[in-house]
């Protein structure tokens, strides 16, 4: 149940953040924090992280439901073994979640945190959910997974 609520919360969290952009920071583009350095900039992004696969919205359509059902398959069947792992799941699944209500409703995804000063690219609250749970992930299965062990067979001596 846990789970289920702080999924809602994150998609919930995301898409109050990219209303309000789209309610107040896309009329004016652009509003500097510090300036030249941290800015909300509105942008609409029709690829995917980075910019990658413009304009490709049937690949994130068809792709995404299908992480979304690995996910939960992983979940169900116990295959993450510790809280880590299954918090990483969680961030993965409310940020994917999170992008995709954008590209069934709008068509793109609503993107407004802009590191000028590095000029990385904008990004969105659920981008952090699934960076930050890909990073879990990494730590997880690098450090608490166990594999299983694989059934030895006892031979009797010959």
């Amino acid at each position: 149940m846990l789970a289920v609520l702080s999924i809602l919360g994150m998609v919930a969290f995301d898409q109050a953040v990219k209303l309000w952009a789209v309610r107040v920071l896309k009329p004016i583009g652009d509003i500097p924090l510090i300036q030249g350095i941290f800015h909300l900039n509105y942008v609409e992004n029709r690829g995917s992280a980075f910019g990658l696969f413009l304009d490709q919205r049937l690949l994130f359509m068809v792709l995404t439901p299908v992480v979304l059902a690995a996910i939960t398959f992983a979940l169900w069947r116990g295959m993450i073994q510790t809280k880590t792992g299954k918090w990483s799941m969680y961030l993965l699944f409310g940020g994917a979640v999170g992008n995709y209500i954008d590209r069934i409703v709008r068509g793109y995804v609503v993107d407004l945190f802009y590191f000028k000063l590095i000029d990385f690219p904008v990004f969105n609250i659920a981008d952090i959910f699934i960076c930050s749970g890909a990073v879990l992930f990494f730590i997880y299965f690098q450090f608490q997974h166990k594999s299983p062990e694989p059934d030895r067979e006892v031979k009797p001596d010959a």
